[in-house]
């Protein structure tokens, strides 16, 4: 079968404890559902024909310079983008060529379908989500899309009793969202039985 292949429009090595533990290195894919307002990588949006193209195999040569710093420190690959989860098949595949020794983290916003989320949850170890909000009418109107898809999925991971392999982003968006808006979405989370949150402010870089 054909290896799948990825537009990445970015690798960055040497990352210390930022994107999951240990050393990493993050793979952004270009592509995302998303059309946020305060977008943080707008490259991985529209035309990707400028960025190189990869299949698993090709990341997989690249990144192993590094394996000893992951393994000797619990690190490995961090997956982010755009929509890394827009990739599954992709994901698995490099699972395969990197075993289970390394550390695979996922930097999601969970707004794919059920079945993506599905594919990668078995072969993943951490997800780093960025919920924006809970409260569909400001996820809506910050995003572009309905939160219907990243609430399922978030019942998926919930089912399969992976909440502490998850590291919840709840942001406060200037112009969007407040601190009691902000509270409430952690109540959700924290129902679902998630208890691991990152809380924090977004820069404003409109596009």
């Amino acid at each position: 079968m054909e290896q799948q292949r990825a537009r990445i429009i970015g690798i960055a090595r040497h990352r210390l404890s930022t994107d999951g533990d240990g050393v990493t290195t993050l793979v952004a894919f270009h592509g995302c559902p998303l059309r946020c307002c305060y977008c943080l990588n707008p490259q991985s949006l529209g035309d990707g024909k400028r960025f190189h193209e990869y299949s698993p195999e090709d990341l997989y040569v690249e990144t192993r310079i590094d394996e000893l710093y992951f393994i000797a420190t619990n690190g490995g690959i961090t997956f982010g983008g755009g929509e890394p989860c827009m990739r599954p098949q992709f994901i698995r595949e490099f699972r395969e060529l990197c075993g289970t020794a390394w550390q695979l983290n996922l930097e999601t916003s969970l707004n794919v379908p059920t079945a993506n989320v599905e594919a990668v949850l078995p072969v993943v170890n951490t997800l780093i989500v960025d919920i924006k909000d809970m409260n569909p009418d400001i996820y809506c109107d910050y995003t572009g899309l309905s939160n219907g898809r990243v609430l399922d999925n978030l019942h998926l991971i919930a089912d399969a009793g992976r909440q502490s392999d998850c590291l919840i982003r709840i942001p406060l968006i200037p112009n969007y969202n407040t601190e009691s808006d902000r509270e409430a979405s952690r109540k959700k989370l924290e129902a679902l039985g998630f208890d691991r949150f990152d809380l924090f402010t977004y820069q404003i870089r409109k596009h």
